[in-house]
């Protein structure tokens, strides 16, 4: 699989990469550093997530999260880390228990993201070697993931609580944590959260739409993340 689209960025906050182990083909930091943006997959059914992971690497989205609520979630994160996509970072979403985080790590996920700071999971990852990225709101709650051991930091939901604004003035005085700003980020204000200095956005059913739903519209899909990734070029504060 080659990527058609490529968002690699300039400037802005760093992920902290040091923080983010190798597992499989590309660390989580590699791929967010070449284009920062985490693509949610969330369905009733995984049967179509192959296509939809085949339309968004080849317009070069290059981190893709696999969530728990979606049945047969672990049979498709299996399946997409034996397909080999070149170049792609692969992960579960919606990780609650660590039970959760060794079934998704032996399918083959390479980085674990939680909605809420989970100790149990966070301390399986880190006995796992794979990064952690939890779910906070607050100030409070985003230093206390990060002091527990997370990688990054999912601020959620960071669009029903003030958007770009609210992470701009997060980040004043804790300019050195990695945010990944998830729910209802929209794709036209995507580029907006990287320049208040987010290190990439998490975005689901924006640019998922009907996608992975049977007979839902690939071609739309793909028209999404290509203007997506377009937008993202260069991007950065």
């Amino acid at each position: 699989m080659t990527l058609a689209g490529s968002c690699r960025r300039r400037g802005g906050p760093e992920p902290a990469t040091g923080r983010l182990p190798t597992l499989g083909r590309v660390t989580l930091a590699d791929a967010i550093a070449d284009c920062p943006v985490v693509a949610i997959l969330r369905a009733p059914s995984a049967d179509r997530f192959p296509d939809v992971i085949d339309v968004l690497t080849e317009a070069g989205v290059r981190a893709v999260e696999l969530t728990f609520t979606t049945p047969g979630v672990l049979d498709a994160i299996a399946a997409a880390s034996a397909h080999g996509y070149a170049g792609i970072a692969l992960g579960a979403g919606t990780v609650l228990t660590a039970e959760d985080a060794r079934r998704a790590v032996d399918a083959g996920a390479g980085y674990l993201i939680s909605p809420t700071i989970s100790p149990e999971v966070l301390a399986e990852g880190a006995r796992l070697g794979v990064p952690v990225v939890p779910g906070a709101m607050t100030p409070t709650e985003i230093l206390a993931a990060y002091t527990a051991g997370a990688a990054m930091v999912k601020v959620f939901p960071c669009g029903e609580i003030g958007g770009p604004g609210f992470l701009r003035a997060v980040r004043g005085p804790l300019p050195n944590i990695p945010l990944l700003p998830t729910g209802g980020v929209g794709l036209d204000v995507a580029r907006d959260y990287l320049e208040a200095g987010a290190a990439a956005v998490g975005i689901g059913s924006p640019l998922q739409g009907d996608a992975a739903s049977a007979g839902g519209d690939l071609s739309a899909l793909r028209d999404r993340a290509k203007r997506l990734v377009a937008s993202l070029a260069g991007s950065g504060g």
